[in-house]
């Protein structure tokens, strides 16, 4: 019988000594053995695994060896993440482990100085940590040769890559690795790490691009199952110690978080950066240690959240996703969910957070705010106790993104062929053939010049996006406009300006940073408010984030599966226990196991309980206008009727449901808070929107399931 190959025998041997030596692993985990020989080999691959699970070593390790080997020079592995956080944390691991091969590896990203980046530029590091915005700054830069500079590029590694192909970003990041491989003029291996998500090869198909089909291509995943037929991962639970209990109030929570666990290190997860804000203010209210984390605070602020991830002990981090992704917590010791994540994915990765240490149990304690978070944890458990977890899948129709690049190409190349535009996406997708009517639209509006066959930017592109060297357009996200609060000069972090325009009486407070401040003057031309600490009073809110929940389908459906006395494996306090029952009670009439209920209340309110989720009610709506309520209320368990509703009406209702279904009807306000959608023809821009937020697989199930119709009197 021939010998099994060691797996540390095809890597480089100077990294298996310190592997071995330095690490003091004596052997690999099975991701980063099965990852070896594709990587070695120039596959791409996605490599999956839980939070904590190696994979940036699974990574590291094989395109070191092959950067060795084949004597790669100047910067020829890109390290992309979506989260500036993550790229600080991962960086002295990847400085280290490529020092060991007389290799370097540097960050490139909006917190980095001028001074640093001409230093790498001057220096081209072996790798390069940054993230996708800041690639394409490199890109458009007049300050950056990308030519010279990217010559020597020949693998990219993307972190977090579900949490990219899911929005936007993703869409971003593909055409910017396009652009990328037609600059140094050959393929690029790419490299995905991923959390588990419920259709790997779909998501590595997504990463290859212009490549699907053309490169070789495997997923990496050694803790999978087979697939089951609706195409969700089914996965074996980790262990883990999972509690549900029902508070009521963000007060009563920081009661129980001061109560508990005294003495250890907990990070505090919130779905809205202003229940962050009030739970930190009434944590420390109570004495407790306690740091903040959320997008509208300082980088300052921000840090000191991260730095107490590596050396506070009592403590409490109260956080938004943003400490979700793969930052490194090191000896955390709980995970407290406030109501759910409106994901299994996101609550997988919070989960991994704990567990670490030798002897430790994965763990997390939700607690219930309300009754529909106590229903919206306890739905979220039970499909996770079922092995599903969501498929990812990238946003439809991103025109937007389509006139973005086409602007950023421009500036790139200053002069782009009229008909070869195409050629540097590499037919991808929205980048084809069917984005020529937003290239008519660009030049007609005058974003776009052309002439002698050449497209070059418009005016109208540098009256929109030409400040500070076009920093706007390299944005991909919307986020609403927000005044920074400054103290001094300390910068505390961002608020919504309509809480510094709406009417009140008395003196005008302030809760950021889980700290109360009074307001002692606006710069209105600036965006700029000035505050001094107060005692209370302080009032936090933003505006379009974290307002609604938005069940998917299958989170609705178990949500119904929870009414209908099905409960999650997990332990229930008495008081969620109690919770539950009330509200098995209260939703008696409206969940049926075998179809959707439409109840007519004799005070004339009508609605059908389809519990199908946001996206599938607003498609029926849309679909079924003849009998939906003229301003089309809809959620996530129910859509509102006509309180003139018929038996007749209804039939012809679903009759005209079978040529076809609508896609939902798009608010003006929701186009203009579509970032690049002011570069669309309207009608394309209302398309895009429309088609993002329609469902028709569940709409679809819907309307193959029974009704039952039920007459309730009103109380």
């Amino acid at each position: 019988m021939t010998e099994p190959v060691d797996p540390f025998d095809h890597l480089d041997p100077v990294l298996g000594h310190h592997i071995v030596n330095t690490l003091g692993w004596r052997s690999l985990r099975a991701l980063q053995e099965e990852a070896i020989e594709p990587l070695l080999n120039g596959e791409d691959a996605v490599l999956l695994a839980p939070t904590a699970g190696g994979k940036t070593e699974a990574a590291a390790f094989p395109l070191l060896t092959r950067m060795n080997r084949r004597g790669w020079k100047g910067t020829s592995v890109l390290y992309v993440c979506p989260l500036k956080a993550l790229l600080n944390n991962l960086h002295p691991r990847l400085e280290t482990y490529a020092g060991w091969l007389g290799r370097t590896a540097s960050l490139w990203h909006g917190d980095i100085t001028t001074g640093k980046r001409r230093r790498i530029l001057a220096q081209r590091p072996d790798i390069l940590l940054t993230t996708p915005e800041s690639l394409e700054s490199m890109l458009v830069s007049t300050h950056v040769d990308h030519q010279a500079f990217f010559s020597g590029l020949n693998a990219v590694v993307v972190d977090e890559v579900h949490a990219f192909a899911g929005d936007d970003r993703g869409w971003h990041l593909l055409a910017v690795l396009e652009r990328l491989s037609r600059v140094v003029g050959h393929p690029l291996q790419r490299v995905g790490l991923s959390a588990t998500v419920g259709n790997p090869d779909e998501l590595l198909a997504w990463l290859q691009g212009s490549g699907h089909g053309r490169r070789p291509a495997r997923v990496v995943a050694p803790h999978l199952r087979e697939q089951p037929a609706d195409g969700a991962a089914l996965l074996v639970p980790p262990p883990g110690d999972i509690e549900v209990d029902y508070v009521g109030s963000v007060a009563n929570a920081a009661t129980v978080i001061a109560a508990l666990h005294r003495g250890e290190k907990r990070l505090v997860f919130c779905e809205s950066r202003r229940t962050v804000e009030e739970l930190g203010e009434q944590l420390r209210l109570k004495g407790v240690t306690t740091f903040l984390s959320h997008a509208s605070l300082s980088v300052d602020e921000r840090r000191r959240a991260e730095t107490a991830f590596a050396e506070a002990r009592d403590c409490v981090i109260v956080s938004t996703s943003t400490l979700e992704l793969g930052i490194d917590v090191g000896d955390l010791d709980r995970v407290i969910q406030l109501d759910a994540p409106s994901t299994v994915a996101s609550f997988l990765q919070r989960l991994g957070r704990t567990g670490r240490r030798p002897g430790t149990t994965r763990n997390c304690l939700f607690l219930a705010l309300d009754a529909d978070g106590l229903l919206s944890a306890a739905a979220l458990l039970l499909q996770w106790s079922r092995g599903w977890v969501e498929t990812v899948v990238a946003p439809p129709e991103p025109r937007h993104l389509v006139a973005q690049q086409l602007l950023a190409l421009c500036l790139q190349e200053h002069r782009v062929g009229e008909n070869l535009w195409q050629e540097w996406w590499g037919g991808i997708g929205p980048f084809g053939p069917g984005a020529a009517p937003v290239v008519r639209h660009l030049v007609d509006q005058g974003y776009l010049d052309q002439d002698g066959g050449l497209l070059f930017v418009g005016p109208e592109a540098e009256r929109r996006y030409g400040h500070r060297h076009f920093m706007n357009l390299t944005a991909v996200f919307t986020a609403p406009p927000e005044f920074t609060v400054l103290n001094g000069r300390t910068e505390i972090g961002r608020t919504d300006p309509d809480l510094l325009t709406e009417e009140i009486e008395g003196p005008r407070r302030l809760l950021l940073a889980g700290r109360n401040w009074l307001v002692t003057y606006i710069d209105w031309s600036r965006k700029r408010c000035f505050v001094e600490p107060a005692d209370e009073g302080g009032r936090a809110r933003w505006n379009g984030f974290g307002a609604e929940r938005i069940r998917s389908f299958t989170l609705a459906r178990a949500a119904r599966d929870i009414l209908l006395s099905e409960d999650p494996p997990v332990r229930l306090t008495k008081r969620a226990t109690a919770q539950l029952a009330e509200a098995r009670e209260t939703y008696l009439h409206s969940v049926h196991p075998g179809g959707t209920v439409v109840i007519r209340h004799t005070d004339g309110d009508i609605r059908w309980w389809t519990w199908a989720g946001h996206r599938a009610n607003a498609t029926l709506a849309a679909s079924m206008a003849s009998v939906v309520a003229p301003r089309r209320r809809v959620n996530d368990q129910w859509i509102k009727l006509r309180d003139d509703l018929t038996r007749e009406g209804w039939r012809t209702a679903l009759s005209d449901t079978g040529t076809g279904l609508c896609l939902p009807e798009i608010d003006g306000r929701a186009v203009r808070g579509l970032k690049f959608g002011e570069t669309l023809p309207p009608r394309l821009a209302e398309a895009t929107l429309a088609a993002r937020t329609a469902d028709e697989e569940g709409a679809d199930k819907v309307l193959t399931e029974p009704v039952r119709f039920v007459t309730l009197t009103s109380e």
